[in-house]
């Protein structure tokens, strides 16, 4: 007999009123902390196959299961909201996958069934770092599971479909391979109702890639981008040669000794916030960084530029390998700008990636080796790209 239950849509309908408060008020504060996922692995049924059989067995008849298959293949989406440093909340879609049996019936006939379990889940997660690219996660959660049942023999067929709303929980690994990039591990149990009212279990272990849209704090747009107004030097004249004295003898006089040229200094420095210029853990100039290189580009009108240094900086998390890298790709995004619509020599900008040698921030002000959302707005100082300039300023 089918069962109808509007309980489990109630159950996952009063999480979602719950929650959704918390998470508009926790998007004011984690900007785009948003993250997405996709898992996939093997799972596991512990379905009552032989109950399932006899109950569709007419009168008189037994059955016997003779083969099962209990084993499927699965997946599952999801997207995440973090709401603070070590709690998130996730909700997604799972296939659990297919499931099968073959029975005997006395008197002699055959009996054959296929199950398909599928539905939503909301789960609260919790991650314990062990590492500063490594953490172990926990959840438990919600799942709203529809089941349904294909059946077929000589005894007759039928077609079932079960929908319930049950617990879960969860445990797992996850490694972070960048700020943006994670692989999870995990083990799950799901609860769910079988195709005739029975409540069974089904296990799953699955891994899966995360992609993290996370971001700085919002802030102001005038206070999106650190620009540096230019400090103009005064240009320090060379040594003159001292003017020896007369010699008291025919002999002539010593040849003067120049002092070293001081080095040239910078004319005008500019730091630019990475998180303004670029996307979370991207390389490509975002608008509002094109606005901030296009004020250092009018600045640039009045002085005859002799040469300008580029350079990337990068906060502490992940491989000094990576930031090695992303740090030079940002600072060649700046350089092509000023070339390609700056109309700056080519040849008088150099590019330079300082990785996170070079932190802004003190150290210990930013506690932590996870990348958490907070970790990774206090460490916003350290992401930035410096401009020097140097040359002399034309006369108006």
């Amino acid at each position: 007999m089918k069962r109808l239950n509007l309980q489990p849509r109630l159950l996952v309908l009063t999480l979602a009123a719950v929650f959704s408060p918390l998470l508009f008020a926790q998007a004011n504060t984690y900007d785009n902390g948003l993250y997405m996922g996709l898992s996939i692995g093997e799972s596991k049924s512990k379905l009552d196959n032989d109950h399932a059989a006899q109950s569709r067995m007419p009168a008189g008849f037994t059955s016997q299961v003779l083969n099962e298959d209990t084993r499927g293949n699965a997946y599952k989406a999801f997207v995440g909201i973090p709401f603070s440093e070590n709690w998130a909340l996730e909700a997604g879609y799972f296939d659990l996958g297919r499931f099968g049996f073959d029975a005997s019936t006395a008197p002699a006939g055959t009996l054959s069934g296929i199950k398909e379990i599928r539905g939503l889940n909301v789960d609260l997660v919790a991650t314990l770092p062990v590492t500063e690219n490594w953490s172990f996660l926990g959840r438990v959660g919600a799942a709203y599971s529809e089941t349904k049942g294909r059946f077929a023999g000589t005894v007759g067929s039928a077609s079932t479909k079960e929908r319930d709303t049950q617990y879960k929980y969860g445990f797992g690994t996850q490694y972070a391979f960048s700020p943006a990039l994670s692989m999870r591990l995990e083990g799950e149990r799901y609860h769910v109702s079988d195709t005739v009212g029975q409540r069974d279990n089904v296990d799953l272990v699955s891994v899966g890639l995360v992609y993290r849209f996370g971001g700085p704090m919002p802030q102001a747009k005038s206070q999106q981008t650190t620009y540096v107004p230019p400090v103009y030097s005064t240009p320090q004249p060379m040594a003159q040669a001292p003017v020896a004295a007369p010699a008291p003898a025919p002999a002539p006089a010593p040849a003067p000794v120049v002092a070293p040229a001081p080095a040239p200094k910078p004319l005008m420095q500019v730091k630019l916030q990475a998180d303004s210029l670029f996307g979370f853990d991207q390389d490509a100039l975002q608008s509002d960084g094109k606005r901030a290189l296009d004020k250092l580009i009018l600045e640039l009108k009045d002085v005859n530029v002799q040469s300008i240094q580029v350079t990337g900086h990068t906060d502490r998390l992940g491989t000094q390998a990576y930031n090695a890298e992303l740090s030079t790709r940002r600072a060649q995004s700046v350089r092509d700008y000023l070339v390609q619509t700056g109309g700056v020599s080519a040849s008088l900008v150099t590019v330079a990636g300082a990785g996170s040698t070079q932190p802004e921030t003190a150290f210990g002000e930013c506690k932590g080796v996870v990348a958490s959302q907070k970790l990774i707005t206090c460490l916003r100082a350290d992401r930035r790209v410096e401009v020097d300039v140097t040359g002399n300023q034309q006369a108006r």
